[in-house]
């Protein structure tokens, strides 16, 4: 298993490594056969208006998917252990969900359809940061909605982009803040998205019981 440790505003000192290799390499250590790499990445965010972060983050690639956590407190070794207790949890998870879709390989349920929403910022004016803060790169091989939703809930974000296998259209699946998620795809001038059906470039999917039932 590669473990690879990126770091900003701190010293990896070899105390440090020991400890990181210690505790993620035995958070990961029942699903090797599984885990092709991990990425760790420790900062230390600086901020005078409020207590200093210390903040790690780990990502693994295990056969395709990507499973991630991350955790801060204002101690670091404090912040490794956190961490790498909550990927243990992820890796668990995301185990069992393979196996039992293998066990009970049942039909989708996906997208129910909702009107184009004409203006998503309203009276809004879009910003960008002053600066970009981290770049990420990163393989978009095709993938279903279903498969889509799994990675979203695997990264821990409240978004995932993904190239949609039906159509080859960038998608982006997120999570509501009214529960539920949403799809958003492309739209050319027409008004319609570039997909086979030509519907509506916001939509509304099903709950995440219901795309993979049990």
């Amino acid at each position: 298993m590669k473990l690879v440790i990126h770091s900003k505003n701190i010293e990896i000192t070899d105390a440090i490594r020991e400890y990181v290799h210690q505790k993620i390499e035995k958070a990961a250590s029942h699903f090797q056969s599984i885990t092709n790499e991990v990425d760790v990445h420790l900062s230390v965010a600086r901020n005078p208006r409020i207590n200093t972060r210390q903040a790690a983050e780990v990502t693994i690639y295990a056969n395709g998917s990507v499973i991630r956590a991350e955790e801060s407190s204002e101690n670091l070794y404090a912040s490794i252990d956190l961490v790498a207790d909550k990927i243990a949890r992820q890796l668990r998870k995301y185990k069992e969900r393979r196996q039992d879709q293998k066990t009970h390989s049942q039909p989708t349920e996906v997208v129910v359809a909702e009107s184009v929403v004409p203006d998503l910022i309203g009276d809004r004016t879009p910003e960008l940061p002053n600066e970009v803060v981290r770049t990420k790169y990163f393989s978009m091989p095709p993938m279903t909605l279903a498969e889509a939703l799994e990675q979203l809930q695997l990264v821990g974000h409240d978004f995932y982009m993904f190239r949609n296998s039906e159509t080859g259209e960038i998608n982006v699946i997120y999570e509501r803040n009214h529960g539920g998620y949403g799809v958003i795809h492309p739209r050319n001038g027409n008004g319609h998205t570039n997909g086979k059906n030509g519907k509506s470039s916001h939509n509304n999917i099903v709950m995440p019981e219901k795309l993979h039932s049990k």
